[in-house]
């Protein structure tokens, strides 16, 4: 018999400490034990809650790995206003606002600017201390119940230094670096934080949530009926930090001068930018020169009256707080109308719903059509047919629907993504944040899937483009990518826009890609969230053919799979999912036969000097030399260098070919240094000098032949080809 008194004494302990050490980390970020004894703790927990159900508390800290259970989001009726803010997005009507502010009350006031973090609004409701629930903003007076979801991310404390009820909003985030971590692993790959912190919040499976590292700052505090202790914002923050609340430290307080700003808060405890109202444009100038650098996104600021009594006289409009107001950061923008919602259908049956917007002119081009990515971020936005939108274009490139400015007026509610595949009409099903259309034989899958495994980054067949995929598909000649090796492509000779010279181009090139390699191959297959990274890894810890893989995928041994770095749950499904399929089985079985590599071949290994280390690349625009540009990666990846798809604070060098858009701009803004194509050749021929010396050492240190050794010396190109 087990002492149940103890077991429940233990058990309190348990949380108590976890709970401290998981805010002193993730809050404070100043850890109280080791991460072993934090995990020894963790599992003695888990251990007891499993042997003994009763024993798993509301505030539980192994709520913050989730469950497999699927959730559908029941609506909760918010208790407090959360609305949305006026906008400015020039600092002199900042000023205008607060003259006004201070016109109403007949006072000096002092105002508290804070940023404003791109993510996903949040309110958390409190009972006697214990989170109770989680809930999106929604129209702002009903939201979805997505609490079990948001017990996973480790800042927000399940339980309160102390036992108030409290609703407290949020802005829940997605760190840059982590989405960029997260996003090269993907597939489908999400346009920005935003993007993959929506769909993450909205997972039905909270195991699933837990996986992606989100985390929060919190900005404003509730407190029932006419309970509210204190009289000002400042103290709410410092309240808020004390119930063991994330808050941006990047805030400033302004007052008519200096001095008051710094007593006001040296008074609560705080530290933070200070100044007086001369100071804030200067002080807008510097957050948005900044912005870039930090570790989250931010798309503006925000100001707020600091006396929380002069809020109230203030009030309320239907959509906005008049004691607060949003300085958005200049970006090319313009309002229009949603005219329609279209969806189109992806190579692997991913379903995306497109807005056809009233043509609007942005930074100099002509916008029409806008992605919205999934359902979850049309219910963010509350997004319905007819209604007036904001689109700008995010990054200077992205087309996005930023929010509704006026709801339509004919009644059309928030937009729903249909029942059923709108190409093929198949019943369409849902996973994690997105819709899927499960026929691999729907006619958009198929022209996907074609014109990804002839594209550049795959197997590079550049006599196929998109048009003649198209017709290929559309005549029936093809009807999956390995016909492509069998059908008749002579018999094209003398159809409209087939001579000679074109037909021949493509079976030369069919020929050609052949001898592309196995890695090629693999990543071309389209297994879901399996890019070049995930290959090469495969490849380099001894996956390095077919056999070896499917070896794996009948064993059902993930544990293996899963010891490979970048190798996450998620990624090995997606092959074993894609590997027991029939369908992908008869599609490798046939590219063998057509004759595609599927055997890595041993080449002796190329040394190059590690010259790249510690720099991170990025690549835009064409090349004369490396076309496709993955080849200009490949020469990075060798010498240690690190490459990315986007700009951020951490990129070192910016690779320019032709046309390179908007990464240049950026790149200058950030002082990282911009190589182009000429420069870039001599940077690696003088590591391929330095080559000679490694190899020169590699061959001595194995006390290979004298002989040997001094035509390395020479420096003899002709020779060492032969010898290596």
């Amino acid at each position: 018999m087990y002492d149940k008194e103890k077991l429940y004494n233990e058990t309190v302990e348990l949380n108590e400490k976890l709970l401290t050490y998981q805010k002193s980390y993730y809050v404070d970020a100043k850890p109280l034990v080791t991460d072993r004894e934090y995990d020894r703790l963790f599992d003695r927990l888990q251990q007891i809650e499993g042997s003994y159900p009763y024993l798993c508390f509301p505030t539980s800290p192994t709520h913050r790995v989730g469950s497999d259970l699927s959730s559908d989001f029941p609506e909760f009726k918010h208790t407090i206003p959360v609305l949305s803010l006026d906008k400015a997005y020039d600092t002199s009507l900042i000023n205008s606002w607060i003259e006004k502010c201070e016109t109403k009350e007949d006072k000096e006031l002092s105002f508290v600017l804070e940023q404003k973090i791109d993510g996903i609004s949040i309110v958390l409701y409190y009972e006697k201390g214990e989170l109770v629930r989680g809930v999106t903003r929604g129209n702002g007076a009903v939201g979805n119940d997505v609490t079990n979801n948001v017990k996973t991310i480790f800042s927000i404390p399940l339980k309160l230094t102390k036992p108030i009820d409290i609703a407290v909003r949020g802005e829940i985030y997605l760190p840059k670096a982590e989405f960029e971590k997260i996003n090269e692993t993907l597939e489908e790959t999400f346009a920005n934080p935003r993007n993959l912190c929506a769909g993450t919040i909205r997972r039905k499976k909270s195991s699933e949530s837990a996986k992606i590292p989100l985390n929060i700052f919190v900005y404003e505090g509730f407190w029932p009926g006419d309970n509210n202790p204190f009289s000002t914002h400042l103290e709410i923050l410092a309240e808020l930090k004390t119930l063991g609340f994330r808050i941006n430290p990047t805030f400033g307080v302004f007052c008519n001068s200096l001095k008051e700003a710094e007593e006001r808060l040296n008074k609560v405890g705080l530290t933070g930018i200070v100044g007086s109202y001369s100071d804030l444009s200067k002080q807008v100038e510097i957050q948005t020169n900044n912005r870039s650098s930090l570790a989250y996104e931010i798309d503006g600021l925000v100001m707020k009256v600091n006396e929380l009594k002069v809020r109230e006289k203030l009030g309320y409009t239907v959509h906005h707080p008049r004691w607060a107001i949003a300085y958005k950061f200049e970006s090319p923008q313009a309002e229009s109308i949603i005219e329609s919602i279209d969806e189109q259908v992806g190579r692997t049956g991913r379903v995306t719903p497109v807005a056809r917007i009233k043509a609007v002119s942005i930074g100099g081009s002509t916008v029409k059509n806008v992605t919205l990515h999934n359902q979850a971020y049309i219910d963010e936005l509350e997004l319905a047919i007819g209604d007036s939108v904001e689109v700008s274009k995010r990054g200077d490139v992205i087309p996005a629907v930023e929010n509704v400015v006026e709801k339509n007026e004919v009644g059309n509610t928030t937009y729903r993504l249909p029942l059923n595949c709108p190409v093929c009409d198949t019943e369409l099903i849902q996973k994690g944040a997105h819709t899927f259309c499960p026929n691999p034989y729907c006619p958009s899958q198929v022209l996907g899937r074609l014109e990804f495994f002839v594209g550049k980054s795959q197997m590079d067949i550049t006599s196929l483009g998109p048009k003649t995929v198209k017709y290929l598909v559309d005549t029936k000649m093809v009807s999956d990518v390995q016909d492509l090796y069998t059908a008749d492509i002579k018999s094209l000779v003398g159809q409209p826009g087939f001579g000679d010279k074109k037909v021949n181009t493509i079976i030369k090139g069919l020929e050609e890609s052949k001898r592309s390699p196995f890695s090629r191959v693999l990543v071309s297959l389209g297994i879901p969230e399996v890019g070049k990274k995930i290959v090469d890894t495969l490849i380099e810890n001894g996956l390095s053919s077919m056999e070896k893989i499917f070896d794996v995928v009948e064993k059902e041994d993930y544990e293996l799979l899963e010891k490979i770095p970048l190798i996450a749950r998620k990624t090995s499904e997606n092959i074993f999912m894609s590997l027991k399929n029939p369908v992908m089985i008869k599609r490798i079985a046939d590219l063998k036969e057509a004759g595609l590599a599927m055997v890595q071949e041993n080449d002796e290994e190329e040394v190059f000097e590690q010259t790249f280390v510690d720099e991170v690349w990025c690549v835009t625009g064409s090349f004369e030399n490396y076309n496709p540009r993955i080849k200009a990666l490949e020469e990075i990846e060798k010498r240690g260098g690190r490459t990315v798809t986007s700009i951020t604070g951490k990129t070192t060098h910016l690779l320019l070919g032709n046309g390179g858009g908007s990464k240049v701009a950026k790149a200058k803004k950030l002082g990282i240094k911009i190589v182009k194509e000429p420069e870039f050749i001599e940077k690696l021929n003088e590591t391929s000098k330095n080559d000679t010396e490694v190899l020169t050492n590699i061959v001595e240190k194995k006390n290979t032949d004298k002989k040997i050794v001094e035509i390395l010396k020479k420096d003899d190109n002709s020779v060492q080809g032969e010898l290596f």
